[in-house]
């Protein structure tokens, strides 16, 4: 019998992602400022190594390196014209770092890295141009599903997720990055958006999963909030990407200070939520993952409650 659809599958059981790709590819020697989606076909072993490690990690979902792999970011580092294979090979090593297990590659598409007009420069026509040459790469080389991610703004995911379902993406996922509010009593986008009204849009939208990843502050007890109120405002199932605690200053550098142990005992919370695809984004590591494996597995990986 042949893997299940992602849909599928988080109907069954609750499934594990990966973690963050842009420090694992700085400490592979990537510089700062650096092209890292350009080392799927730069230096494709290196990128390959970090994804295996993911799946040695347990990580039944890997996502692509291809996060700034829109035409639009790729213009910036003098590699444009090769937005479709940079996309292409991004799928190709997350299914090769399965090693032949079963496993679900989601296909990374990020913020095209501006504003649109009238409140920024760029042309609207060219973010849907740029996003639907992505995701149709993505598509044809063969991803599981395709995740829209790390977004502020309605307008901006609502291009990338019809260019993902115009593509003919089996499963597509919509991930809104939140910043916790000052008093520490809520949080929204950098655009203003709340949970609710980014839960009921993805639903308005076609997304079949609501998502959560990356932002200023949101930890595991943070995406338990926002997965709660997701599941108030809208019938999608949920995923949710924390950051491995909050950052802090050191030596000039962003460092991120939370253990796995430590994020891994928070994770029940998130749990209770009825959470159906978990995994980690800034500061966390294969032995994040290798944690929150572990966490799932001792609270069970039934079926959405």
């Amino acid at each position: 019998m042949g893997r299940p659809s992602l849909v599928d599958a988080i109907r069954e059981e609750t499934l594990i992602c990966d973690g963050a790709m842009g420090t694992q590819l700085q400490l592979a020697g990537l510089e700062p400022g650096g092209c890292g989606e350009a080392w799927n076909l730069e230096r494709p072993e290196a990128v390959l190594r970090i994804q295996r490690a993911y799946v040695e990690a347990g990580s039944d979902c890997l996502i692509t390196n291809t996060f700034g792999a829109s035409r639009i970011m790729l213009e910036r580092h003098g590699r444009g014209a090769l937005a479709a294979a940079i996309n292409a090979a991004g799928v190709r090593i997350a299914r090769e770092a399965f090693g032949g297990r079963h496993g679900w590659v989601l296909g990374d598409m990020g913020p095209f890295g501006g504003l649109m007009e009238p409140y920024g420069d760029v042309p609207e026509g060219r973010v849907r141009d740029a996003f639907r040459e992505q995701a149709a790469a993505l598509v044809e080389a063969g991803a599981d599903a395709v995740i829209v991610e790390t977004q502020t703004s309605l307008e901006e995911l609502g291009i990338a997720v019809e260019a993902a379902l115009a593509a003919g993406a089996a499963c597509v996922i919509g991930s809104f990055a939140y910043d916790v509010t000052r008093d520490e009593t809520d949080l929204k986008t950098m655009m203003g958006v709340g949970p609710e009204e980014a839960a009921r849009f993805l639903e308005r939208a076609g997304a079949h999963v609501a998502a959560l990843n990356c932002g200023s502050g949101v930890d595991v007890r943070w995406a338990a909030r926002v997965v709660e109120r997701y599941r108030e405002a809208c019938s999608l199932p949920a995923m949710a990407q924390p950051n491995a605690g909050a950052p802090v200053l050191e030596g000039g550098r962003v460092v991120y200070k939370q253990t796995p142990e430590q994020m891994a005992a928070d994770l029940p919370e998130l749990l209770r939520t009825g959470v159906r695809i978990v995994g980690a984004c800034c500061g966390s590591t294969p032995a994040h993952i290798g944690r929150l494996r572990e966490a799932v597995e001792a609270a069970g990986r039934g079926g959405a409650p």
